[in-house]
């Protein structure tokens, strides 16, 4: 007879639950089984407080079920909401994540081989240092920037999203429009954005200007462009887009700086689809990136065991979302 204070073992979680113990070692493990089996194996767990040995799994398995996420940093609500995504994917995996805060492209190659001392299962990463050195025998899914033909790389359809941005301000009745970024100058997923806007325009027939500025350039020259097209207290452009919602949230606040209103005076569209919380309101009219699918996705393919049937690119839907920063209202009732 077993002591009170035992630790209970995945023997007395078979016994528990009427099944063998194999059917509870593959849920444990993740292995598919039937419904009614995998519940009973959980309220087994649950009852007796089986806490699973993941070091003791990792060595049978040659596996540690850690996975390392890099991201620039989690200040970013774009970025924080991915982590976030991306750790429940794990989890439903039984996979921990290991968070890596990068804050500048140095530091990425420092986290990858951390990451791959500490032997994690795989990696995902949004990098910007196009030099990193990662082990062939090291799985890595990148967001958003393509890294060659043998790491896949997840991202939203961000060619789409800009010409969507730009056939909405035309649908809104918009004339005279402005593109802005701010980002790094590599060749990523988000300059395709610019790319989908110029297409946009030209199909649409909207006259446009763009202005760029790089990483740690001053974002006053965003104020200086705008002011430059203002004359009699009017803003020559109708409509913005942003290339991403942060900045969209930026530039609105210097517009009613500059006495504008929005969207009354001038219509700004972002990108991202950021909420001020969870289930909230958008922050502005915005290129909605489906999160969700895009960690899922991260997930799947870094997991599978293929490698030859990994595609290089695997590119999700955007959707357009009114947040207030844009006349709809003004359309149904005109």
């Amino acid at each position: 007879m077993k002591s009170e204070h035992s630790v209970p073992t995945m023997k007395d979680v078979a016994r528990e639950a009427g099944v063998a113990l194999g059917t509870v070692s593959k849920v444990v493990n993740g292995i598919p089984v039937g419904e009614s089996y995998r519940l009973r194996v959980e309220e087994a767990i649950k009852k007796l407080n089986y806490q699973v040995n993941s070091y003791a799994q990792g060595l049978k398995a040659n596996k540690t079920y850690t996975v390392a996420l890099l991201l620039p940093n989690t200040e970013d609500p774009f970025f924080a909401s991915l982590a976030y995504h991306i750790n429940l994917s794990l989890l439903k995996r039984r996979y921990r994540m290991l968070l890596c805060c990068t804050v500048n492209s140095d530091q990425e190659q420092e986290y990858i081989t951390m990451a791959q001392q500490n032997k994690v299962d795989g990696i995902i990463g949004l990098t910007y240092n196009p030099n990193l050195q990662i082990e062939e025998n090291t799985p890595f899914v990148a967001i958003d920037r393509s890294m060659g033909s043998k790491i896949p790389c997840v991202a939203s359809d961000n060619f789409a999203g800009g010409q969507l941005a730009a056939e909405k301000l035309a649908d809104l009745g918009c004339t005279n429009v402005a593109f802005l970024r701010i980002g790094s100058s590599l060749d990523n997923g988000p300059n395709k954005r610019k790319a989908g806007f110029d297409n946009g325009c030209l199909s649409r027939g909207l006259s446009y200007k763009m202005k760029i500025l790089n990483d740690g350039e001053p974002f006053e020259e965003f104020t200086r462009f705008l002011s430059e097209h203002m004359h009699d207290g009017r803003l020559s452009f109708d409509g913005i887009f942003c290339v991403t919602d942060r900045l969209a949230y930026l530039i609105i606040k210097t517009l009613r700086q500059l006495n504008l209103r929005v969207p009354e005076d001038v219509q700004v569209i972002g990108f991202d689809g950021i909420r001020v919380f969870p289930g909230a309101e958008h922050v502005c009219s915005t290129i909605v990136q489906p999160v969700p699918e895009i960690a899922e996705m991260c997930v799947n393919l870094l997991l599978q065991e293929n490698i030859s049937a990994k595609p290089p690119l695997v590119c999700l839907p955007v959707t357009y979302v009114s947040g207030g920063t844009t006349r709809e209202g003004e359309l149904k009732h005109g």
